[in-house]
């Protein structure tokens, strides 16, 4: 019976969110954001367990640069990003097509990632829960590269179709983080563009690299992917920019595993280097990034036992 209620449960958030996004739709893009401004402040002040771990990550992550107050003010700011980044997501079918995209990007696409995207190489973008990544993803495709990303498959499963459905319109195909990793082989072995958030927490096994100073578990299979496929990695951020808002595709850096094939420490290494490359570009907007989740939440077992004593 626990199963059935569950089920229930499920489809009934499901209509809600459906319900949501057709009012959303309905309004017109700037009375949406409104509303989405509206919203952040409400969440501000509700959500207090994600609004203290933001808190507790701007004071490790920017220590005396930034007072009490200013603290404050960012997390507002976090909660307002990303109920914005949602209207704008609802509304991004509508808006933006091949025809219109100079009105919403700062510019063209990247020169950078242009030539990584048209080699006969395989190649990995990483980007991390900041801008508008769901954008990026969709901006390829509209510019006519199939692209492949790597996401959790969410618990809800009518919110994750219709997530997915959402996410392929324009091209892209999304590849389950677990159980599908048979098919993101076959897209790097057939030299295909891959795309995944690299500042996720991967528990005690990750491999820890600073992070704003502090040890951050981070997923080695990205260093490893590249290293076995030839993956060349490039670090990418979409932040948006000005009053009206436009998206820029930002290149960070660009990665090429041969550096690194003799290296002994070449999964540390080379996690280290995208990890701090995706660092600069959340410094270049924090107010931009997803300062709301554990990003910190395990650390290396000699460090907590320092700590511990």
């Amino acid at each position: 019976m626990a199963k059935d209620r569950s089920r229930i449960a499920d489809y009934l958030v499901y209509l809600l969110v459906r319900a949501v996004v057709c009012v959303l739709q309905i309004l017109s893009f700037e009375q949406a954001k409104r509303l989405a401004r509206g919203l952040a402040r409400l969440i501000h002040r509700v959500d207090r367990r994600h609004r203290l771990v933001a808190l507790d990550n701007l004071r490790h992550a920017f220590g005396d640069q930034l007072s009490d107050a200013e603290r404050e003010a960012m997390v507002r700011r976090v909660y307002e990003h990303f109920c914005t980044m949602m209207v704008e997501m609802i509304h991004l079918p509508r808006r933006l097509h091949p025809t219109t995209w100079r009105r919403y990007l700062d510019s063209s696409l990247n020169r950078r990632l242009a030539e990584a995207l048209l080699t006969s190489r395989p190649t990995l973008l990483v980007t991390g829960h900041f801008g508008n990544w769901e954008a990026a993803g969709y901006t390829l495709a509209l510019f006519g590269f199939e692209t492949y990303a790597i996401a959790r498959t969410l618990d809800n499963p009518h919110l994750d179709r219709f997530l997915r459905q959402f996410r392929e319109r324009t091209g892209q195909h999304i590849l389950a983080k677990h159980g599908e990793f048979e098919r993101i082989q076959d897209v790097l072995k057939s030299g295909g563009i891959l795309a995944t958030l690299g500042d996720q927490d991967a528990g005690q096994r990750g491999q820890f690299v600073p992070f704003f100073g502090r040890p951050a578990s981070t997923h080695k299979a990205v260093a490893i992917l590249a290293l076995e496929y030839d993956v060349q990695l490039v670090v990418v951020g979409m932040p948006r920019l000005g009053n009206p808002p436009r998206y820029h595709t930002l290149v960070e850096d660009v990665i090429d595993p041969k550096e690194y094939a003799s290296r002994h420490d070449a999964v540390a290494a080379m996690t280290e280097r995208f990890t701090a490359a995706l660092e600069r570009i959340v410094r270049a907007a924090p107010e931009q990034y997803f300062w709301l989740h554990r990003r910190w939440k395990h650390q290396p077992k000699e460090r907590k036992a320092r700590q511990a004593a």
